[in-house]
């Protein structure tokens, strides 16, 4: 395609990847919250933006969990190879920050008062 004469091309708008990523997150936060509330926990009586943003932070404190494990990893203790940066991020970390979402949505964003059923919700 052939830009008209007098007007440059027009390209299309590139996301920095720290733009990208904070939009993944936000985009995945609530598709995650989404089928937590229709699906896991669709018997809670809690409705509205509070849960919204206390998942949302439940998932951004989780985030900065795997940051965190990486950060002393790499920094503090000095295991700077790209396997010890896989297995303290994207390991430990993960799993670190995987009970505490668990708990955190459980216990912040759906608490037991309204749960009937199993504990899976």
């Amino acid at each position: 395609m052939r830009a008209r004469p007098g007007r440059a091309a027009r390209k299309p708008p590139a996301l920095y990847p720290l733009t990208a990523k904070a939009v993944s997150f936000v985009a995945g936060c609530t598709v995650a919250y989404a089928g937590n509330a229709r699906g896991t926990f669709r018997h809670t009586r809690r409705r509205g933006m509070r849960p919204y943003a206390a998942f949302f932070a439940v998932n951004a404190a989780g985030a900065v969990v795997q940051l965190l494990c990486l950060t002393v990893s790499h920094y503090s203790l000095g295991f700077t190879s790209q396997l010890a940066d896989t297995v303290s991020g994207a390991g430990i970390g993960m799993a670190l920050a995987t009970l505490l979402r668990f708990w955190g949505t459980r216990t912040l964003v759906f608490p037991a008062e309204g749960r009937v059923g199993s504990w899976t919700g």
